[in-house]
């Protein structure tokens, strides 16, 4: 090593550990208030470990405290897992909705009138995929359509008393159905003719009643059917009121069996004649009343 090199080391040594000093006065006395004695050595060590210290600090509060939330860029995995599941539910909520929109949608259509979706209503409630069946047929054999028919024959004439059902839906064993209204039957439900309830002829101003508790989900006015009303019951069965005078209720009321809930009349342009058109509906599909209800004609 040169002795240039070794001057040049020594200097820087000293100059380390050369003493400073760092002084407060009161500007007006000029009295020392406090004074700091340091060297470049003891700086240098103190703003390294202050640095690490910092570092150490912003490092704990990154991972062990709720500020990390606020720091751009930074997301939890709790709150991550909590947005995902949120959104999921907001997913099957949204394609509840649609069905539930679709189910209303189809009841009104029914009301009315109107062409309805050639699935079942109780499908478009449960559906939850899109797999597609197009390629299975179901075929009936000849001894199954002979023994059906002969059990369809047979359970038409098993009405029991007091308004209850057949044993064709043992689903509706529980429940006891009233009849709309006291009259006489002039036309019977046939599918064939698309004809998918009972006409009913009674005294002029009868009271249409509730077949069943349930709330109404249809009240209004078409051009073929006058005024209708529809009422949503339990276990996806929905019954229809159509041809009145005067409706009693409103979309959203709650019914009880037997309450009124129209005036019996001769509106739209379809009605003949003053009379009730009775439907019932089962997960989509039709049901011929006269299997289910008594209707006792006792016209005044």
């Amino acid at each position: 090593m040169s002795k240039k090199e070794k001057n040049t080391k020594e200097k820087l040594k000293d100059k380390i550990r050369k003493k400073y000093r760092i002084v407060v006065y009161n500007n007006d006395t000029y009295e020392e208030k406090v004074h700091f004695k340091f060297t470049l050595l003891n700086f240098f060590n103190i703003v390294i470990f202050s640095s690490v210290l910092l570092i150490v600090l912003v490092i704990y509060l990154i991972a062990f405290t709720p500020l990390r939330e606020y720091i751009p860029g930074y997301t939890d995995v709790s709150l991550n897992r909590r947005v995902y599941e949120m959104e999921r539910k907001a997913d099957s909520l949204e394609t509840i909705f649609k069905q539930k929109d679709l189910y209303i949608n189809n009841l009104k259509k029914i009301i009315t009138g109107d062409e309805f979706e050639s699935d079942s209503i109780n499908s478009l409630l449960t559906k939850s995929n899109n797999k597609n069946f197009d390629n299975i047929t179901i075929t009936n054999s000849k001894k199954d359509s002979i023994f059906r028919l002969e059990y369809e024959e047979e359970t038409r004439n098993n009405l029991f008393n007091n308004n209850i059902m057949t044993d064709i839906n043992p689903e509706f064993k529980l429940v006891s159905f009233f009849a709309p209204i006291n009259g006489i039957v002039t036309n019977h439900f046939n599918r064939a003719e698309k004809h998918f309830g009972t006409d009913l002829v009674s005294s002029n101003n009868s009271v249409i009643k509730a077949t069943a508790d349930g709330t109404v989900i249809y009240a209004d006015w078409t051009v073929e059917n006058g005024y209708c009303i529809g009422i949503q019951h339990n276990g996806n069965l929905f019954s229809v009121y159509k041809h009145n005078a005067v409706l009693l209720k409103e979309e959203g009321d709650f019914v009880s069996a037997g309450d009124a809930i129209a005036i019996y009349g001769n509106s739209g342009s379809l009605s003949t004649g003053p009379h009730l058109h009775f439907e019932l509906w089962y997960n989509g599909t039709p049901l011929n009343p006269e299997d289910y209800i008594s209707f006792e004609s006792n016209i005044q």
